[in-house]
């Protein structure tokens, strides 16, 4: 059972960047044996929820349905989609692992609440005495960050992305825009798909004209991602606007970072990322302004190193 937990996971980690506002959901149906007779995650606001794919992707094994894994508690409201507690019960699912309750204080504990109260054996992987189990609720908590941050703050989670060159330079050579390999290009532009916005400074644009667009992976997003220009001295020319536009980003001209912090957050924007030149990375990093920070760093073609860190 552990295993088609996982692969849960995995398939809502696969939809970063697709769900949004909603979070990423992934789910698994089991046979009272502990078979996997089902995988599904949530592919998108307005879509079913992942508990019903995953019940559909049972197919005419359906009728043996007897437990579920779901990384986030099942919904118990009417939203754009049924509630899933309904549909478990008319399925006949018997137990429901949870990975995580679901952070929004006005629905937490109702979707488990529920369903125990029309006879359905719920249990949360956080209370579990198995340490396994315990360790993927965590994992099912990560999963959910950017969209608890939101509820809780009012404003986006930030990952703040840095790049190195050996000689502890941010700025690439002269000619070129980047001196990340390919694998490391893959995983910064994984790290694009799964933001609603993008915030950089005046002077990387300047610098680079980057595109801000994804390109080395499959881009989910259908609705246009925001692009924040801090440029508090007016140097970002109309064109680069106006190109960005063309481009499907949603780009304009900030001053203060903190204040479009509270911007975005108030239009619902849950996850941003930074990708900017030291100047206004440094500054992020003394005033706190990240949640999440990336850091790049080439040695050599052979050699890379990636760590991430998040606040004490």
């Amino acid at each position: 059972m552990h295993e088609g937990r996982l692969r849960a996971l995995a398939a809502a980690r696969e939809r970063l960047g697709a769900t949004a506002p909603n979070p990423p959901v992934g789910a698994a149906v089991f046979s009272a044996e502990g078979e996997v007779l089902g995988i599904g995650a949530h592919l998108g606001a307005g879509r079913p929820h992942a508990e019903i794919e995953a019940l559909r992707a049972c197919g005419e094994t359906l009728g043996r349905a007897h437990s579920m894994f779901v990384t986030l508690e099942p919904c118990n409201h009417q939203g754009q989609t049924p509630p899933c507690t309904a549909a478990l019960l008319q399925a006949g699912v018997r137990t429901v692992w949870i990975g995580a309750l679901d952070p929004n204080p006005n629905v937490r504990g109702g979707g488990g609440a529920a369903l125990r109260q029309a006879g359905v054996d719920v249990r949360l992987l956080s209370e579990s005495a198995l340490s396994d189990e315990r360790g993927l609720a965590l994992h099912c908590e990560d999963l959910i960050a950017p969209y608890t941050h939101w509820l809780r703050t009012g404003r986006p989670y930030v990952t703040l992305k840095r790049v190195f060159d050996a000689a502890g330079r941010m700025e690439p050579p002269p000619g070129r825009k980047t001196f990340s390999s390919h694998r490391l290009l893959e995983y910064a532009h994984h790290l694009r798909r799964e933001s609603d916005a993008v915030l950089t400074g005046s002077g990387t644009v300047l610098a680079d004209r980057p595109e801000f667009t994804v390109r080395h992976v499959l881009d989910f997003r259908t609705a246009p991602r925001r692009l924040s220009i801090c440029d508090r001295r007016g140097r970002v020319d109309a064109a680069y606007l106006a190109a960005a536009a063309e481009r499907g980003l949603l780009p304009r001209i900030v001053s203060d970072v903190e204040a479009e912090l509270d911007a975005l957050g108030a239009e619902g924007v849950h996850q941003l990322l930074a990708e900017a030149g030291p100047a206004l990375t440094d500054h992020m990093i003394a005033y706190g302004l990240w949640d999440r920070l990336v850091t790049i760093r080439q040695f050599s073609p052979q050699e890379e190193q990636v760590t991430v860190e998040r606040p004490v």
